[in-house]
């Protein structure tokens, strides 16, 4: 299974969705992004494209989305995909979660953590719960990941599903 990722205004996006029907449309703050994914080929110009390497639930219904961009070292990559091969999965048992992509990179893009919410609330949520404090407790220790392993800094975006 892939994703394809194409940005740009949420009107010109839109011309597209028409002809993608499964397509995602969302908007941010400063651009919107439209996300298609199917087992074929990849309908945008853009060379945004990822292998979806672990997923759960569903992309349909979601209303929020985030997308934790993670850009990895060459060398890192097999330790990275192997972690979260192995993540322990707290995510799915929260309120308001809809789906999560792990999404790696076919080219120079950074790998995506993509997470789907019914509602930015929900995320919110799940950021202050305890769930969250289990998941990321190993975060900047020794048990996390390397730092040597991240070729730059992580980044965020946050989306509104257009209906």
């Amino acid at each position: 299974m892939k994703i394809y990722i194409t940005y740009g205004t949420t009107d010109y996006l839109a011309t597209y969705q028409e002809k993608y029907d499964q397509a995602i449309l969302l908007e941010g703050d400063s651009n919107s992004a439209l996300l298609f994914e199917t087992d074929g080929k990849n309908p945008f110009t853009e060379q945004h494209e990822y292998e979806v390497i672990n997923q759960r639930g569903s992309l349909t219904g979601a209303g929020f989305v985030v997308m934790n961009h993670i850009p990895v070292s060459d060398e890192g990559r097999a330790l990275f995909e192997e972690r979260f091969q192995n993540r322990a999965g707290l995510v799915e048992s929260e309120p308001g979660f809809n789906g999560i992509r792990i999404l790696r990179p076919l080219h120079q893009d950074p790998y995506i953590v993509l997470t789907l919410w019914k509602s930015h609330a929900d995320f919110m949520n799940w950021q202050q719960s305890k769930a969250y404090e289990e998941a990321h407790k190993n975060r900047g220790t020794s048990k996390g990941l390397p730092e040597t392993l991240f070729s730059g800094k992580s980044f965020v975006k946050e989306y509104m599903v257009v209906q």
